[in-house]
This record gives structure tokens, C-alpha cells and sequence, in this order.
């Protein structure tokens, strides 16, 4: 008898005695149907194998391979959580699973994130993503800089936005992201200067997204007309600024198109009490990004870091007039800076002054004088007035007299009378 799995046949996982209904596995059905082949009756199969005779009858006669019914299904640890995950995924866009595991921490969950990603993947649509050729950077060589809007619902339900600034530095990936208010030339410049001291260094290059606030246009020959103040800090801080290719944004892909690897990451359901809450709270995020193993890399940002050659920074005394904001005060005497209106003396209405954040202290200036000093308003839309801030004001201003214009008579110009023969003798003599 040639049969190659005799030595299996009796092993107590496949003997079933009476008429079992088990689904064998290949190598015992090829046994039986090698033995049929070489001859033996159904019995002496059975009796070979261990299988019943119904069991043997049942694969001999049947057309195809008789398959296993679908188990039924265990019940998962995600199960309860599903209906709340199909409103963060399908209703509220949040598709990042680190996100997604958080949320489900904080109400109880207690499974893994492999079945998370597992049942994320069926809730969202798939990605096609186009193929890109990668360019890799030197220490020290290049950051890259992103800046767009992050829109939230305030206590009152009312939907407003933020000004996201987020750089990178493409060797290490380390990061750094800060909200503003105000999307101006000056907030821009100064993000600047805060992610700069933060990284403890300039690269040599700034790569951007051809952004409006800082490219204001193009010259005869097509090449980038900066603004002045981001060519100043060029100059200061030894970085030579550079647009990557129009409709390209893979060329600036280590930021990992900036604002968009923040709002699929940090921004999500993320909770605060007003604007300095919420970027102690990026800065906390962007050191664990840090601390994180990078997937391209293979390293930690943080540990990277240590290789990045930056160009060392200039004295702050250089820096400071870049983080002076202007502001224009209003009729009322106050002035409107990051959504509060701070109150200045009323002399000052119409005139241009100087605001700049010393640690939470706002400076008022006017031509080098401090004029004003009040606490930053951890709340937007207040009112923060100043204390003697109308005094000396009139209380009635006189009112002018009204003089309505006039027009002039001259008087008639006087007819000189001439006598009668002087017409005569224009007329060659001829009697009147």
C-alpha cells in the first residue's frame, strides 16, 4: 500500500468515531481519495483512516470539497464603541487612529489598536496616493514652513478660526506649530522668530508654499518679490528664503503638507481655554511627535535633532523689532489686538502705536514712549479699558460757527462817453 500520511492517520485530532461531521484537512482528504483509487471499499477506508464511514462516503461522493460554515462571530472589545466611532470618522472627519484611540480611552474602551485600525480602514474612503520622487536634506541644509486656517466652535457654538504656522526641519523632522489670530506679514515674521529660538538655530534655506502674506508678487523676470520685513530676518539670521515649485507641494512634502498632518493629528476634537492654553498644548503635542520613532527615518526627531547644524541666532536685541506688532487706535481710544480692545489714552485716537508681549504683558507705545501696560486677555471679544483713559476729555465740544459760502459782485465797469465826431471819423466821414 502506498500511502505517504500513515503516520498522521491516527492522531487523536482527526479520529472522530461516530459519524463525525468535523471538515478534514488536505492531506487527509488526498489520503482517502488515494486509497479509493488504489481499490478499498468505503469500510476499509474508514477503517484505515479513523473516519467514520459517512464521513469517507460523504467526500468520495461529493462534486466539490465540502466547506467549513462560517463561525459565527465573537463579540469584540470595539463593539460598544463602533456607533462612537463612526461619528468621529464619518461625521466629524477624524481619520488618524492615534486620535481615535485616545477619544476611545477616555470613554472606557480597553482593546488594541490593530482591530481599531481594522474597522477604521471599512469607514473611510481608500487613498490612491501619486507616485513622487523623494529628496533627501543635510543636516542644518533646509526647514520647511506651512501656514493656513484651523476653524473651531467657541463656547457659544459660534464657528471662527485660527492661523496655524507650522516649520520643520527636514533632516530631523522635529517640528514646531503655533496658532495665531491674526494672519498678517508681522504675526508671520514673528512665528518666525519663536519656532527659530525654539529649534536654538537657523538652517541655511526656508522653503514655502508661495504664500501671499510674505511673497508679494514677481518681478520682470518672473523670481519672487519678498516682503521686506522676512527679507530683513533673511539677512539677520543668515537663511536664504525659497519657493518650491508651483502646484508641486510634494516638493515640500517633510512638512508633510503642514497643515494638514496638524489638523488630522492634533487638531481633531482638541479641547482648550483660549489661545496661549492652546499653543502650550502644540508644543507638548510636537514633543511627543518628537519623541516618536519617524516611519521614513527610522529615528526619533528629538535624537536627530542633535545632528542638525543651524546657523547660531543673533543677539535678541536684533530680534526684538520683529516682535513689535503696529496697531492703529480707534475713535474710542481703544485698539483691537488678538480680539480684545485694550484702552489707550484718548489723545491717541487715530494714531498708529507699537504693542509688543513681554511674558503676558502688553506694551503700548507711541514714538519710543510707553503709553499703556495691560495683562493679555486670556479671552477673546473683552474689553479692557484703562484706568483715567477719558480723563481730560471735553465733555461738550464747541461747535463751529456755520459761515456759508458767499459769492462776489463786482461792480459794472465804467462806459467811456465819446463825442459824435470822433464815430465820424471812423466811419470815413460819412454823417450819422
Amino acid at each position: 500500500m502506498k500511502l505517504i500520511h500513515l503516520q498522521r492517520i491516527f492522531s487523536p485530532d482527526v479520529k472522530n468515531s461516530g459519524g463525525d461531521q468535523l471538515l478534514l484537512k488536505g492531506w487527509q482528504i488526498m489520503d482517502i481519495f488515494q486509497l479509493a483509487a488504489e481499490g478499498y471499499s468505503i469500510r476499509k477506508i474508514a477503517s484505515l483512516t479513523g473516519h467514520s464511514r459517512n464521513t469517507v462516503k460523504k467526500y468520495l461522493q461529493s462534486e466539490e470539497i465540502p466547506k467549513r460554515k462560517p463561525s459565527p462571530l465573537r463579540p469584540s472589545k470595539l463593539d460598544p464603541f463602533k456607533p462612537l466611532l463612526y461619528y468621529l470618522v464619518v461625521e466629524k472627519k477624524v481619520e488618524n487612529c492615534e486620535v481615535l484611540l485616545r477619544k476611545l480611552r477616555e470613554h472606557g474602551y480597553k482593546g488594541g489598536k490593530s482591530i481599531l485600525k481594522d474597522y477604521v480602514k471599512t469607514l473611510r474612503p481608500p487613498k490612491e496616493p501619486p507616485a513622487v520622487m523623494r529628496y533627501e536634506t543635510f543636516p542644518g541644509e533646509q526647514a520647511q514652513v506651512d501656514f493656513g486656517e484651523c476653524k473651531f466652535k467657541d463656547a457659544s457654538g459660534n464657528v471662527k478660526k485660527l492661523y496655524c504656522f507650522v516649520m520643520t526641519l527636514s533632516y530631523s523632522r522635529d517640528m514646531y506649530v503655533e496658532f495665531v489670530p491674526r494672519a498678517t506679514a508681522e504675526t508671520f515674521i514673528q512665528c518666525h522668530i519663536r519656532a527659530l529660538i525654539y529649534f536654538g538655530g537657523a538652517p541655511r534655506r526656508i522653503l514655502y508654499d508661495n504664500a501671499k502674506i510674505i511673497r508679494i508678487g514677481t518681478d520682470a523676470n518672473g523670481r519672487p518679490l519678498w516682503h521686506s520685513l522676512l527679507l530683513d530676518l533673511s539677512k539677520i539670521c543668515g537663511f536664504l528664503p525659497t519657493l518650491c515649485r508651483p502646484y508641486r507641494p510634494q516638493t515640500k512634502g517633510k512638512v508633510e503638507s503642514g497643515i494638514k498632518y496638524v489638523k488630522r493629528n492634533f487638531w481633531p476634537a482638541r479641547e482648550f481655554t483660549n489661545l496661549e492654553d492652546l499653543n502650550q498644548q502644540a508644543l507638548a503635542w510636537c514633543q511627543e511627535v518628537a519623541a516618536r520613532r519617524h516611519g521614513t527615518t527610522g529615528e526619533r526627531p528629538c535624537d536627530r535633532r542633535k545632528e542638525e547644524k543651524l546657523l547660531p541666532l543673533p543677539e535678541i536685541a536684533k530680534l526684538a523689532p520683529y516682535l513689535v506688532s503696529h496697531c492703529k487706535v480707534q475713535r474710542d481710544g481703544f485698539v483691537s489686538y488678538e480680539g480684545v480692545l485694550y484702552g489707550l489714552p484718548w489723545t491717541l485716537a487715530g494714531r498708529e502705536v507699537e504693542v509688543c508681549n513681554k511674558n503676558g504683558l502688553l506694551e503700548f507705545s507711541y514714538r519710543g514712549e510707553v503709553v499703556a501696560c495691560h495683562y493679555r486677555s486670556a479671552l477673546q471679544q473683552r474689553i479692557m479699558p484703562l484706568p483715567g483713559q477719558w480723563a481730560g476729555l471735553p465733555k461738550a465740544v464747541p461747535k463751529r460757527a456755520k459761515n456759508p459760502p458767499l459769492a462776489y459782485q463786482l461792480a459794472a465797469p465804467a462806459v467811456q462817453v465819446r463825442a459824435l465826431a470822433e464815430y465820424e471819423a471812423l466811419l470815413g466821414g460819412m454823417p450819422l
